[in-house]
């Protein structure tokens, strides 16, 4: 096998991987990803014991464990370019050999979930509920720069959306991933499932006009009203495709789960969003000690 360069791969003194500074053996098997910094100690306030504390930049980092099951929350930062990094140093940590620089020739997959926040599309699902996300449809474009092939039905979805959205010539190609379904089956209870809309940014992107036009100005409704089968459009943030599409090209089992803080169908925003999310956090701590 080829050695992967310094310049690729960047290990820090300590030896540990540059941006999110852990090194292989502080990492959990399960790994909690939260966009917010501050959110890592409402997860990790719930660990029976914490192993491992790190932080560098908007990466923090706590491994420890839940009913002897080693666990580590990470945040993420907000964006698919900051998945991008999260999501390739987590895959270096269990399949890079940081001796030789050499990809190892037994392979290992993680359970990677995000915990996060989110706008409903749909108005039959409230501020301070929940989104499980069956798939990742991505219109940042950050799994166009990847190698990566859909299967059939993803393809038909793909064109299906394109052709009722009308934005392939704006903003690139869309993609979609699917979640795990190893792991989606334990979010039944009390959770929304359908396809979660990740998008570039905040404003412009997800159709909100401050004091810039946008060029899609119809892009809420559309994706509202995009019907694929069963399958429909629940929410929309910023991180979930690319956790999806990254994650499974590199064979890890991934899942998003969002407390919906916003509904842009009936324009309302939560009263508490902290404590949507705590009560989300608090869902995933039982669901975890119980089944995964």
């Amino acid at each position: 096998m080829s050695r992967i360069a310094e310049s690729e791969l960047i290990i820090n003194d300590r030896g540990a991987v540059y941006h999110i500074d852990l090194r292989p053996d502080e990492l959990g098997d399960t790994v909690v990803t939260v966009g917010d910094p501050d959110r890592v100690k409402e997860v990790s306030k719930y660990f029976d014991s914490i192993e491992v504390k790190r932080q560098h930049r908007e990466f923090i980092s706590h491994t420890g464990y839940i009913n002897k099951k080693r666990i580590t929350v990470l945040s993420s930062g907000i964006g698919p370019d900051n998945i991008d990094i999260v999501i390739n140093e987590l895959d270096a940590l269990v399949n890079i050999d940081f001796e030789t620089r050499e990809i190892n020739k037994q392979l290992k997959s993680l359970n990677i979930i995000r915990i996060g926040t989110s706008g409903s599309l749909q108005s039959d699902i409230p501020v301070d509920s929940f989104v499980a996300s069956t798939h990742g449809l991505g219109i940042d474009n950050l799994l166009n720069f990847y190698r990566y092939e859909q299967n059939d039905e993803e393809q038909q979805l793909i064109h299906s959306f394109v052709t009722h959205t009308q934005i392939h010539g704006q903003i690139g190609h869309p993609y979609i991933t699917s979640g795990a379904g190893s792991l989606i089956k334990h979010f039944v209870k009390d959770f929304h499932h359908g396809i979660t809309v990740t998008c570039p940014g905040f404003y412009g992107p997800q159709g909100r006009i401050l004091r810039l036009g946008i060029r899609n100005p119809d892009l809420i409704n559309r994706l509202t009203d995009f019907r694929f089968g069963q399958h429909r459009i629940t929410n929309f943030e910023m991180e979930t495709s690319a956790i999806y599409g990254l994650g499974k090209l590199l064979g890890h089992n991934c899942l998003a789960v969002n407390a919906i803080v916003a509904n842009r169908i009936k324009k309302e925003f939560s009263k508490d969003g902290k404590a949507a999310v705590e009560n989300l956090i608090k869902k995933f701590v039982q669901i975890f000690s119980e089944s995964i």
